[in-house]
């Protein structure tokens, strides 16, 4: 970066084994800090394992030539690493479908769980960030609400409050648009503009082409576990590229900033 800010991310050459599969295949990234980002790819290609590796939960095979950076870090300590991103992801989700209220879920990214167990005492400050968080994105009403009595749309936005309790400078999403109807999606597009527009970073990891709202100007294609094409999405987000990328013939048209899909 020529302000001496070091990047978000720098992979090299780097590869990670999941079980008996490949799942990354000698990948080199760089994504800026601040930068809006999309890595679009079917499923399978690897997208949520780039996100572990990003997040330290899966570490890449070590060889020369093979390296990885965070914030111009290559170490770190985990519960220093997890503030500076905030993580939405299925697995998140699948966990919070429980008793614990809106409140808990948001709390509970203080405590790297789920939920606020016996064990965990959050301090008056941290309930005030939590209620901040739920009230920014406009659910502070669902703060005593059980997360199982939620809609889609409402857990999704209470998962992305729980993300921004740290109040750090890049969301992570991977596949946030799973399990939500046409309203929930409608607004989460409008949830992370919002974002976007008030200086968070946003990288989104994601197999719909709809979900890359008009702030991201940058695409990624990642195709089995290979980064296929990067560049600015009018280059990279073609028919030829996508029928390629997805394995169907398809034809991409662009509507008020967003690009979609037909067969």
């Amino acid at each position: 970066m020529t302000d001496g800010t070091p990047p978000l991310l720098e992979l090299r050459n780097v590869s990670v084994v999941r079980g008996e599969n490949l799942a990354l295949d000698r990948v080199s990234l760089q994504i800026a800090s601040g930068e809006h980002v999309c890595i679009l790819g079917p499923n399978g290609c690897g997208k949520s394992t780039l996100i572990k590796t990003i997040t330290r939960e899966c570490y890449p095979v070590q060889r020369d030539g093979s390296m990885i950076a965070i914030l111009g870090r290559s170490v770190w300590d985990i519960f220093e690493l997890r503030p500076q991103l905030g993580i939405v992801s299925p697995d998140l989700l699948a966990a919070c479908t429980t008793d614990a209220t809106g409140m808990d879920v948001v709390l509970s990214g203080y405590f790297s769980s789920t939920r606020v167990f016996p064990n965990h005492h959050p301090a008056t400050e941290h309930r005030d960030k939590a209620q901040s968080a739920l009230v920014r994105l406009g659910i502070g009403h669902l703060a005593e609400r059980p997360v199982r009595e939620m809609s889609s749309g409402e857990a999704k936005r209470t998962l992305i409050a729980r993300a921004l309790v740290h109040e750090p400078k890049t969301l992570l999403l991977d596949e946030p648009g799973n399990a939500l109807d046409i309203g929930g999606q409608l607004e989460l597009r409008a949830t992370l503009r919002e974002l976007a527009n008030a200086g968070l970073s946003i990288v989104l990891v994601t197999h719909h082409v709809g979900e890359i709202i008009p702030e991201i100007e940058r695409v990624v294609l990642l195709q089995k576990g290979r980064v296929v094409a990067d560049g600015p999405k009018e280059n990279v987000l073609t028919s030829e590229q996508l029928s390629a990328l997805f394995g169907a013939r398809v034809r991409v048209f662009r509507e008020d900033g967003y690009f979609h899909v037909h067969a």
